[in-house]
Formats: structure tokens, C-alpha cells, sequence
């Protein structure tokens, strides 16, 4: 099955072929780890995370980076606001990104390579760019010669104009042109700083993922993703630097790009108050049903996020789980839990992952409707197989049901206590004492269900 998938390069959907089949390489853009991210953030580790998974589906060795961007001007801030060393910012919201990116069943990368710990690689990549006269250095800055290399701007398709528009460009007096952008710039004392032929100083943003996909992936890579609004000036720079830095030869062969969020129509934009943090907001909803959500729309589209599509998102997933808890009584061997072929195809389709879930959905209502031993075996093992591909439906039905939302603080053996109670009010036929439990419950947040089966209870908003 070809894996197709859309390269905002050449603006087509192209069959994936990789440099080398057996080692299939992608870098991702990290975060900049100077607090908690926003939700949007969130997108490109989802999506692309999933891209990883299925390639390494068909490829036998994949190697995926994602950096953490630890040395920044935002970094610099949060530390002299705390009073802290930058490390000690950089690695608190290093270490809660990941803790965040795992409670999002987000695969970790292979490699996650910081930018502080390359900086001999961006001071020798300065060196070179400066040798083939691609750079140059004035006032203790190192900047990247935008004229030199005549196929800037081909990645974004847009006009000098443009660009320097976009880049809200520094006006400087040490700058050829107002388009060159910093590889290298000084530190004053009260910043970090390493030494280097230019004085003391540290990277630019841009240089240190090209110098971090260098080192780790090589010169050309497969893939290279991240949100579009990175696009440019960061992989426009990238592309130009890297070109340069290896005698022309193409830095990434397929360029990936997820469309922005929206909260409610409207743009998040920390002057409008809607930038939702990813921390925060696991704290509120299941990680699940936010993976959900992050995946429902195609990447390449924008996502617009609101309370109403949670509570969809929450409901979908409820429907799933309730046709595994029916089953619960189906053993399901792990032969049995292969990924169905059409939901495969969706994904290879461009990571197609609305059509992913409508193939979900229809295998659930297959298995809501399986009458045979054999007939729910089968449908069950497909959907759990789907769902684990996706990131879904892997934990145990009941336990889905019964979870709060964090900090709720509903005890499970209190539920049980007072179902028990309410089951004995109804033997003796005391009808307003098993509503009043009921009710009772209803106020802890707890939505109960008699059936053939007995008495089951979930949380009434999960």
C-alpha cells in the first residue's frame, strides 16, 4: 500500500519514496520550552506522531527528531523574571511537555536533540556559510546573505515584498540587506553565551535546527514538518542555510505542514484571552477525547476548537467504548487486533484521518450489530486494532465510563456502596429511597443505566 502525502514544495500529493527505504528519516520542529504550550501546539506531535507510526508500519527503520529549542530570547525572560538559571526554566518545561505529549499517547521521538548541546555544529555551519560566501559577519552577528542563494523564497511562493513583510525584518545597520537573517548574534553579560569566533554570543533560531537535523539525520532528510505558520520565515531559512551549508544539495525532499486552531472562529491570540494551555486543559477533559479532537479534522486543514466540539468529541468516543463494554464478554487474541486495510488506506491517502474515523465508526457499528461468537470476535478485534493505530480505545471500557475529570475527587467504592444501597431500596419495592439515591448520585456527577445486565454507572458529562 503507497503512502501519498501532500509536499507544500511542489503544492501536489505525491507518492512517499524515501533517499534510502531502509532508513526513512523526519524532523519535526519541537517547542520552546520557556512555559507550558497552548493547544495548537499540540497539533504538529499528534498528527505528525502519527505519521511516524504509520511509517514504521512499511519502512523497517524510521528515524524521527524532535528538537526542544532551549536557548531563546523568551527563555532569557522567563529565567530573569524567576530569578533562575535558563537550564533550570528550559528543562521544568522540557520535562512538563513531555509529560504532556505522553498523557496524549503521543510515541516519543528516537531523538530529541537540544539546542545548547550543538553549538559546535552551528558555530562550524556559521563557518562553512561564511567560506562559500553565503554569510557574513559585522558587529559580532553572523547573517545569512539572503542574495546569495537565488531560490529563496520557493518554499513559501512568495515575493521579496512579502517576505520582508512577514519577517518584520530588524533594521540594522550592519545588514547588506534588510532581508539577512542572524545565524550568530552577541551576548551582553546578563545572557547566556558561548564563545566563538565572533566573540561571545548565541545562535539565531533558525540555524539550530538545520545544524540539529544535520548532525543527527544528515544532509538531505525525508520529511520535514511542523505547523504552517513556521513555514516562513523558519523552514524558508532553513531551507536556504542547509541548501548553502551542503554545496546545494536539497536539505528535505517532502515538506509537511497542519493548519493553525481556532477557538470558536476566532484566531488564539494572547490579547483576545483565548490561548488555551494543553496542561490546563488536561486537567479538565480526558487526553483521549483531546487526541480525538486534535485528529478529527485533516491536518492540513484548520481546526477550530470550542467546547462544543469536545463535548462531540466525548460523545463519539462514549459510543465507541459503550460498543466495547457490551463486548466485554469477547476474548480477543492479539492476532485478532490487526489494523483493518481500510482504515490503513485513509491514513496512507495524505494521513486522510477523517476518513480514518468514518472507516472506525462503521467497524463499531459492525460490531454493535455482530450476532455470531465468531462475527463479534472479529469486529471486535478490528476496532481496537483501528483504534490503537489512531491513538484510541485502548483503555478498559468501565474504567472509560467511571473516570473523572481530574480533581473531581468521586470515589468509586462510595458509588458502589450507594448502588448497593439503592439496589436493596428497590428489593423491599421503597421507591423513594432508590430515587432519592439516585438523585444523590446524580449530584456527584454520576449518570446510572439498568439493564438485563444489572446496574452500570458512568460519569454523567464524561
Amino acid at each position: 500500500m503507497q503512502i501519498r502525502l501532500y509536499n507544500t514544495l511542489s503544492r501536489q500529493i505525491e507518492p512517499f519514496v524515501p533517499l534510502v527505504p531502509e532508513r526513512v528519516t523526519m524532523y519535526v520542529c519541537g517547542p520552546t520550552v520557556y512555559n507550558y504550550v497552548h493547544i495548537g501546539n499540540a497539533r504538529p506531535p499528534v498528527v505528525f506522531g502519527l505519521l511516524a507510526r504509520l511509517l514504521r508500519r512499511h519502512y523497517p527503520r524510521v528515524v524521527y527528531a524532535r528538537n526542544i529549542t532551549d536557548v531563546d530570547d523568551k527563555i532569557n525572560a522567563a529565567a530573569k523574571e524567576a530569578g533562575v538559571p535558563i537550564g533550570a526554566i528550559a528543562e521544568r518545561y522540557a520535562a512538563a511537555y513531555r509529560e504532556d505529549m505522553a498523557r496524549l499517547g503521543v510515541d516519543p521521538p528516537d531523538l530529541e536533540p537540544h539546542a545548547t548541546a550543538h553549538i559546535p555544529q552551528i558555530i562550524a555551519m556559521c563557518e562553512r556559510l561564511i567560506a562559500d560566501g553565503h554569510a557574513y559577519a559585522a558587529d559580532g552577528h553572523v547573517l545569512f546573505d539572503v542574495a546569495s542563494y537565488p531560490e529563496y523564497g520557493r518554499l513559501s511562493r512568495r515575493s521579496t515584498d512579502e517576505m520582508l513583510a512577514g519577517a518584520r525584518v530588524e533594521v540594522a545597520p550592519y545588514k547588506k540587506n534588510p532581508g539577512d537573517f542572524v545565524l550568530w548574534k552577541p551576548s551582553t553579560p546578563d545572557l547566556p553565551g558561548w564563545g566563538s569566533p565572533w566573540g561571545r554570543g548565541r545562535p539565531g533560531w533558525h540555524i539550530e535546527c538545520s545544524a540539529m537535523a544535520e548532525a543527527h539525520l544528515g544532509e538531505t532528510i525525508d520529511i520535514h514538518a511542523g505547523g504552517n505558520d513556521l513555514m516562513f520565515p523558519h523552514h524558508e531559512n532553513e531551507v536556504a542555510q542547509s541548501t548553502c551549508a551542503h554545496g546545494g544539495k536539497p536539505f528535505a525532499r517532502y515538506w509537511l505542514h497542519n493548519g493553525m486552531l481556532t477557538f470558536e472562529g476566532r484566531k488564539m491570540s494572547k490579547s483576545l484571552g483565548n490561548v488555551m494551555l494543553l496542561h490546563e486543559l488536561l486537567q479538565r477533559h480526558p487526553p483521549e477525547v483531546l487526541r480525538f479532537l486534535l485528529l478529527k479534522a485533516h491536518y492540513r486543514q484548520p481546526l477550530d476548537w470550542s467546547e462544543a466540539a469536545l463535548t462531540q468529541a466525548r460523545r463519539t468516543l462514549d459510543g465507541w467504548y459503550g460498543v466495547l463494554r457490551d463486548l466485554a464478554d469477547v476474548a480477543v487474541a492479539a492476532s485478532d487486533r490487526g489494523v483493518p486495510e481500510a482504515l490503513e488506506a485513509a491514513l496512507c491517502d495524505d494521513l486522510n484521518t477523517p476518513e480514518a474515523f468514518a472507516v472506525l465508526a462503521k467497524l463499531a457499528e459492525d460490531a454493535r450489530q455482530a450476532a455470531t461468537p465468531d462475527a463479534r470476535r472479529r469486529a471486535k478485534g478490528a476496532l481496537l486494532g483501528g483504534g490503537a493505530l489512531l491513538g484510541l480505545l485502548q483503555q478498559d471500557p468501565e474504567a472509560w465510563f467511571k473516570q473523572a475529570a481530574p480533581g473531581a475527587g468521586v470515589d468509586a467504592a462510595t458509588v458502589e456502596s450507594l448502588l448497593e444501597q439503592r439496589r436493596a431500596a428497590r428489593a423491599a419495592r421503597d421507591w423513594a429511597r432508590a430515587d432519592a439515591i439516585r438523585d444523590e448520585l446524580a449530584a456527584m456527577g454520576v449518570a446510572i443505566e439498568d439493564g438485563p445486565q444489572g446496574t452500570r454507572w458512568r460519569m454523567a458529562n464524561a
